[in-house]
């Protein structure tokens, strides 16, 4: 087997590489930031308040949103912009995640970039265990429940 430069094969073929997986674009970014756990990175103004449109426009020099574009690897894959619109639909956030990710008046004006990931982290984690969780521990409050009462009264 003959190995060339991709920039070689690119001229001979149409070479595409695979698009990153909504997973995969998250983890990345949540790599990004805790490479530099302590920088401190602005947060997007109060973005719950502002109409779709308007929120979508929504953009801070030196933000999370910024460190995601300033990486050629999410650029290249598809990321538009540094745009809080752009980044939602790239990354696949609703807006209660972004808002609980990005916005000042859950971290302040500025935050650590280790902050951030962690709030990515926990806003876009897989929740479904939380919820097999709380549906055992409300099971184990209605068996219990009469037994209580019972023993308090």
């Amino acid at each position: 087997m003959e190995h060339k430069p991709l920039d070689q094969l690119r001229s001979v073929a149409d070479v595409q590489p695979r698009p990153l997986s909504r997973e995969e674009r998250l983890q990345r970014w949540i790599d990004l930031l805790e490479r530099d756990p302590k920088r401190r990175l602005n947060s997007l103004g109060e973005i719950e308040y502002k109409p779709p449109a308007e929120r979508a426009l929504v953009r801070e020099d030196n933000s999370p949103l910024t460190v995601a574009y300033d990486d050629p690897v999410l650029r290249a894959d598809g990321l538009a912009s540094d745009r809080l619109g752009d980044a939602m639909r790239y990354f696949a956030l609703s807006d209660g995640q972004a808002h609980y990710a990005l916005c000042s008046c859950l971290s302040g004006r500025t935050m650590e970039a280790v902050t951030c990931a962690q709030r990515l982290r926990n806003a876009t984690g897989n929740v479904a265990w939380q919820s097999a969780v709380g549906a055992w521990v409300l099971a184990a409050l209605a068996v219990s429940l009469p037994g209580l009462v019972y023993l308090l009264s």
